[in-house]
């Protein structure tokens, strides 16, 4: 437990590290709830542009799926603390930091493998080995991109933060942001508008920066510390979702507050991806709230509430399996072989995402009984 004796030793506190048993259903949960959106999104925008879909499907359903991207990163934090930063120093580390290093390997091997999948069908080879070559980045599995290059510096930060005191790393986010900001206002990046991209994010290239979202994981180490002292006790599990809850309130309603007087206008401009790259006030502040609320949900419902979701667990519990799984489903059977690009009805690509969430899932489950029985 942290040393809590004197405000002066909480604050120079080192990280609450100690294990927790077996897999944290509320994380596969609030992962697999990020994943489903994502597949939500992809789903109808893989099929249909903007134009093509009506209003009511822009605000609510796609305005909500822009909680995933948020929680997805944060999930991403949260889970490297949960089962990770207990081993960071200890005999297993090596070991441990290694298994990162190389699931990074294999996430930069399916992203470029993806690029190709998404682009086969429309693009010319020329755009593909430029997408391939960091010259431009596809849209729909550039999030892949992002985890391969983190999990390059994500394991050795690591060693760091467990050194860090609490003001630190609580300050740590903000320090980032600020540092992102800096470098895109003053800095040039030696003329390359891919490097910039690659860290802070560019208004013409559609990717994410590792400096630009990096604050996210930084939060979600954070909240992973909460979680790894607060998942043993139920009271203490509940009081954090609680404080996760409030702190969702507070962020919609600034949201509601920045898109005041027209907040249907906004929350469209929000569906239609503005303000997401490079990341904006009003997006993020929205994507934020919704990622927070639905994060002390899974927190709150624990192992039950999983169970009730079972498919969407299933999915947050191999959220890279679920990765290739929609996106080859979507741009080789939806898009290529049945021809439905801009072709089908928004009632019926949206069935069709359905389904394929579903799909997803028993996808999961089958190939994890496949490995089970050899």
């Amino acid at each position: 437990m942290p040393d809590t004796s004197s405000p002066i030793s909480w604050w120079r506190s080192s990280p609450y590290v100690v294990p927790v048993e077996g897999r944290v259903d509320a994380i596969d949960l609030a992962r697999g709830f990020a994943v489903t959106l994502m597949i939500l999104s992809h789903g109808v925008k893989g099929l249909l542009d903007f134009e093509q879909i009506p209003d009511w499907g822009m605000v609510p359903i796609h305005a909500l799926t822009k909680f995933s991207s948020s929680l997805f990163i944060m999930v991403f934090g949260i889970a490297l603390a949960v089962a990770f930063l207990p081993h960071v120093g200890t005999d297993s580390w090596p070991k441990k930091r290694l298994k990162l290093l190389l699931a990074g390997v294999s996430i930069f091997f399916w992203y470029k493998v993806l690029t190709i999948v998404e682009m086969f069908h429309l693009a010319e080879p020329e755009q593909i080995i430029d997408a391939l070559l960091y010259q431009t980045f596809p849209s729909f599995v550039e999030i892949l991109g992002f985890y391969a290059i983190a999990l390059i510096w994500v394991p050795f930060f690591l060693s760091l933060w467990v050194r860090m005191p609490l003001w630190l790393r609580l300050a740590s986010p903000v320090l980032m942001v600020l540092l992102a900001e800096v470098l895109a206002a003053r800095f040039g990046f030696w003329g390359s508008a891919s490097l910039r991209a690659i860290l802070v994010e560019h208004d013409e290239l559609y990717t994410w920066g590792q400096l630009a979202r990096g604050p996210l994981i930084l939060l979600g180490l954070l909240l992973g510390e909460l979680i790894l002292y607060c998942q043993p006790n139920v009271k203490r599990r509940m009081s954090l979702s609680g404080a996760l809850l409030a702190v969702s309130v507070v962020l919609f309603g600034g949201f509601l507050w920045l898109g005041w007087p027209d907040i249907h206008q906004t929350l469209n401009a929000i569906a239609m991806n503005d303000g997401k790259h490079p990341p904006e006030l009003t997006f993020m502040v929205f994507s934020m709230a919704g990622a927070l609320a639905i994060l002390a949900i899974a927190l709150a419902g624990g192992r039950r509430l999983a169970r009730v979701l079972k498919p969407v667990t299933i999915i947050g519990s191999d959220a890279r399996a679920a990765f290739i799984f929609h996106i080859s489903v979507i741009f080789v059977v939806f898009r290529y072989l049945l021809g439905y690009w801009q072709s089908v009805s928004y009632d019926y690509a949206l069935t069709l995402t359905i389904g394929l969430i579903i799909g997803t899932a028993l996808w999961i489950k089958l190939t994890a009984w496949m490995r089970s029985v050899q």
